[in-house]
C-alpha cells in the first residue's frame, strides 16, 4: 500500500448504550464526508437494553488535515446524542509504548522482535527494569534502558521516578514479566493502557509461582493470560488467553519453559490488538474485534 494511501486511513471506534439507528449514524457521517469503509465489525451485548460496540476502519483523501474537524463535528452530531465514549484517529500513528521487564527476557524480546519486524505499529518509548540484566539486549534494539530498582521501603519513590520517565504522553504499558504489583495511584493514572502477561489460565493460580503450583495440583492444562491491569491483583479485563497440554511427567522446569512460549504468543496479540485499536473495555470484560 502507498505511504499516501496509509496515510488517509483511519479508525473509529465506539461504545454507547445500544439502540436502533447507531450504525446507520456512524456510517452516514463517515459517507457525508466523502470516506468509504474498508472494514466495520459490531456488537451488542444484548438483544435489547444491552451495550453496542462497533470498529471501523475508513479511509479518506487528505485526512490529516480533516480529521480535526471531522471529530469536532463527530463529536457534536452523533457521539453525544448517542451517550457514546469514542476515538478516532489516523491508522498511521503509532503510539508510544514502554516495556517493563525484570530479569526474564522472553515477553519482552518478543515485542520487540515483532516490532523490529515491521509487525507492530508502536513507537518503543522506553524499557524500564528493576535489574541491570537485559541492559545490552535492549540496546541492541536501539531503545532506551531505564534502570528504577524497586525496594519494598522506595516503591513509592521508584514509581515517581518511572512516572516523570514516562510522563502522561505514553499510550501503552506492557508489562512483559515485570513481576513488580504497581500501586492502585500508578494504576489509575494509565487506566487500560497497562497490559500484562500473567503466566497462569486465569483466574487459576492467581499471584505468584503458578507452575509450581500447577504442578503440585498435577494439572493437564498450563496457559497465559494477557489483561489489562487494575488495583485488584491478576483480576484485570482479559484480552486473550491460550494453553497447552502437559501431563504428569513435566518438571516445573520444562512446564516455565512450555509456559513461556504460551506467554509470548499470547502478550504477542494481545499488544496488537490494543495498538490497532480491537479492544474495547466492557466493566470488567472486554469486546476483541480479532
Amino acid at each position: 500500500m502507498a505511504s499516501t494511501e496509509k496515510c488517509n486511513k483511519g479508525r473509529l471506534v465506539v461504545h454507547c448504550p445500544d439502540r436502533s439507528g447507531i450504525i446507520a449514524a456512524v456510517s452516514g457521517f463517515l459517507h457525508a464526508n466523502g470516506a468509504n469503509i474498508l472494514h466495520s465489525d459490531q456488537h451488542s451485548t444484548e438483544l435489547s437494553g444491552g451495550r453496542f460496540f462497533m470498529r471501523a476502519e475508513f479511509v479518506l483523501e487528505e485526512l490529516g488535515e480533516r480529521l480535526r474537524h471531522m471529530m469536532q463535528v463527530f463529536e457534536q452530531n452523533i457521539a453525544a446524542p448517542f451517550d457514546m465514549r469514542w476515538r478516532m484517529h489516523l491508522s498511521a500513528e503509532r503510539p508510544r509504548t514502554a516495556i517493563f521487564v525484570s530479569k526474564a527476557d522472553h515477553a519482552m524480546l518478543e515485542v520487540l522482535w515483532r516490532w523490529r519486524r515491521g509487525e507492530r505499529p508502536m513507537e518503543p518509548w522506553a524499557v524500564i527494569s528493576n535489574h541491570e540484566d537485559l541492559r545490552s539486549s535492549v540496546e541492541a534494539f536501539d531503545v532506551p534502558f531505564h534502570h528504577v530498582p524497586v525496594l519494598a521501603e522506595t516503591k513509592a519513590e521508584a514509581e515517581a521516578q518511572i512516572t516523570e520517565i514516562l510522563g502522561d504522553d505514553v499510550d501503552l504499558i506492557v508489562l512483559a514479566r515485570y513481576m513488580q504489583v504497581l500501586s492502585p495511584a500508578f494504576v489509575e493514572r494509565y487506566t487500560h493502557r497497562i497490559i500484562n502477561i500473567h503466566h497462569s489460565f486465569l483466574p487459576a493460580f492467581v499471584g505468584a509461582n503458578p507452575y509450581k503450583r500447577a504442578h503440585e495440583r498435577g494439572v493437564k492444562l498450563i496457559g497465559a493470560t494477557a489483561h489489562y491491569v487494575t488495583k485488584e491483583l491478576d483480576e484485570g479485563p482479559i484480552i486473550d488467553q491460550d494453553v497447552i497440554r502437559v501431563s504428569h511427567r513435566h518438571t516445573v522446569r520444562e512446564l516455565k519453559r512450555l509456559g513461556a512460549d504460551i506467554e509470548r504468543q499470547v502478550l504477542a496479540r494481545a499488544v496488537r490488538w490494543h495498538l490497532e485499536d480491537r479492544i474495547l473495555v466492557d466493566g470488567n470484560k472486554t469486546v476483541v474485534f480479532a
